[in-house]
C-alpha cells in the first residue's frame, strides 16, 4: 500500500478545515461497458449485497452484469444531459454553492470537495486535495439524509480506508444522518410549495423513498424509521393531515421482501380509487 506522505508541509502554512460532500456515485458514460464497471463497484459493496461472498460473486458476474448493463445504460442515457451525468452536475453545484456560503463567513479558512461513494471523483483523490490546500480538520457530509447502514456507513469505510494511507490523520467529524434537521425539513417543504405554486397543488402527496430489503429492518438498520420521521415532519410543515399524504419504496431488486409500501403498488392503487 502506498503511503500519501507530507512532502509539502510547512509548519508556517494555516490550517483549514476541510469539507467533504460525498454523494452516491455514477457512471462516466451512459454506456454498457461504463454502467457494468459503476455496478461491478456498486453491487460488490458487502454493505450493499450482504450476501455470501462466493454466491454473489457469481450471480453478479455470471448473471447481473450480463443482463443489467445494457438496460441501466439506456435508462441512464435518457436523463444524461450535455454536461453529464445529472447527478454529478447537481453534486458539483452544490458544492460550489456550499464553498460560497463558507467563504463569505470563513474565508479561506474553510475548503470544500465533492467525492463519489462509487465511481469518480473518488473519495481518496478528493482527501488528498483536501490535505494540499492545508485541512488538518476534516467534516465528512454524506448525502443521504437518512442513515443506513449501505448508504452512510459505506462512506465511512472508503473515508477510513484512503486515511489508512496518511501518516498524519486529520481531526475527522462524520455526520451520520440529518433526517430530522429543521433547515432540511424546512428546505424540503419550500421546494414542494415552490412546485406547487407553479403547476398547482394535487390531490395526494407521495413521498417516494429509495428501497431496502425488509430484514435490514428487522436487524436494527433505522432507515425505514427515518424515511417516515422526514415525511411525517414535512407533512406537519405542510399542515397536511393524514390523509392527505403517504409513503411509499422504490427500486427493490430480486425475490426477496423489501421495505413497503411499494411505490409502484401505491401508485395503481391510487388509479384504482
Amino acid at each position: 500500500m502506498t503511503k500519501h506522505l507530507e512532502a509539502n508541509f510547512k509548519h508556517q502554512n494555516p490550517d483549514r478545515v476541510g469539507v467533504l460532500l460525498v454523494n452516491l456515485g455514477t457512471p462516466e458514460n451512459p454506456t454498457p461497458s461504463a454502467v457494468r464497471k459503476y455496478l461491478a463497484e456498486f453491487l460488490w459493496d458487502s454493505r450493499v449485497i450482504d450476501y455470501p461472498r462466493p454466491l454473489w460473486w457469481l450471480i453478479l458476474n455470471g448473471i447481473i452484469l450480463r443482463i443489467r448493463p445494457r438496460k441501466v445504460a439506456q435508462a441512464y442515457a435518457s436523463i444524461w444531459t450535455d454536461a453529464g451525468s445529472p447527478l454529478l452536475v447537481n453534486t458539483k453545484v452544490q458544492g460550489e454553492r456550499v464553498a460560497g456560503r463558507l467563504d463569505l463567513k470563513y474565508g479561506d479558512q474553510v475548503t470544500v470537495e465533492i467525492a463519489m461513494r462509487y465511481g469518480n471523483p473518488n473519495i481518496e483523490q478528493a482527501l488528498l486535495r483536501l490535505r494540499e490546500r492545508g485541512a488538518r480538520r476534516l467534516l465528512v457530509l454524506p448525502l443521504y439524509p437518512q442513515y443506513s447502514g449501505s448508504t452512510t456507513a459505506t462512506v465511512f469505510d472508503a473515508v477510513a480506508l484512503a486515511l489508512k494511507k496518511f501518516n498524519w490523520l486529520p481531526e475527522l467529524r462524520f455526520i451520520n444522518q440529518y433526517h430530522d434537521h429543521p433547515s432540511y425539513i424546512t428546505a424540503l417543504a419550500s421546494s414542494i410549495r415552490e412546485y406547487w405554486n407553479t403547476n398547482g397543488v394535487g390531490q395526494h402527496l407521495l413521498f417516494s423513498f429509495h428501497g431496502l430489503p425488509k430484514r435490514y429492518l428487522t436487524e436494527g438498520d433505522p432507515y425505514h424509521c427515518q424515511c417516515h420521521k422526514t415525511a411525517r415532519l414535512v407533512a406537519k410543515e405542510l399542515n397536511l393531515t393524514d390523509v392527505d399524504w403517504s409513503v411509499g419504496f422504490q427500486s427493490r431488486v430480486g425475490r426477496e421482501e423489501w421495505l413497503r409500501p411499494y411505490t409502484d403498488e401505491v401508485l395503481l392503487d391510487f388509479a384504482a380509487d
